[in-house]
């Protein structure tokens, strides 16, 4: 399994976090000290792309909720993007998929932005 890598960039809507590599035990901390960092304003919303993840297990999920409360302690919202199938589908059976907000692009767009919907 490949490393994480995580890149930052900011949209009109808020920081985008694009998450490349593995999401997992020994990663995930990572994205976690990342996301300490990152100060949120009310009304943004957090975009992360994960079409660059190649394996989440159970660390990887607890630091997207912890993206997910980040997000909410700032009065923000939080979007996950690009999410592979593999990973959809775990989200899906979790119930994931009722609190984040899930997007087809990585661009921090909502679909009705980016003309998908």
């Amino acid at each position: 399994m490949s490393s994480l890598k995580i890149t930052t960039r900011d949209a009109a809507t808020g920081p985008v976090l694009e998450i490349f590599g593995a999401l997992d035990y020994d990663t995930a901390p990572r994205l976690r000290e990342l996301l300490a960092t990152l100060a949120l304003r009310p009304g943004q919303c957090l975009v992360l792309d994960l079409g660059g993840v190649e394996f989440c297990d159970s660390s990887g999920i607890t630091s997207l909720i912890a993206a997910h409360h980040h997000a909410r302690a700032a009065q923000a919202d939080v979007a996950l993007a690009a999410v592979p199938a593999r990973i959809l589908r775990t989200l899906r059976i979790v119930g994931l998929d009722q609190i984040f907000v899930i997007q087809p692009g990585g661009d921090g767009l909502s679909p009705a932005e980016d003309g998908v919907g």
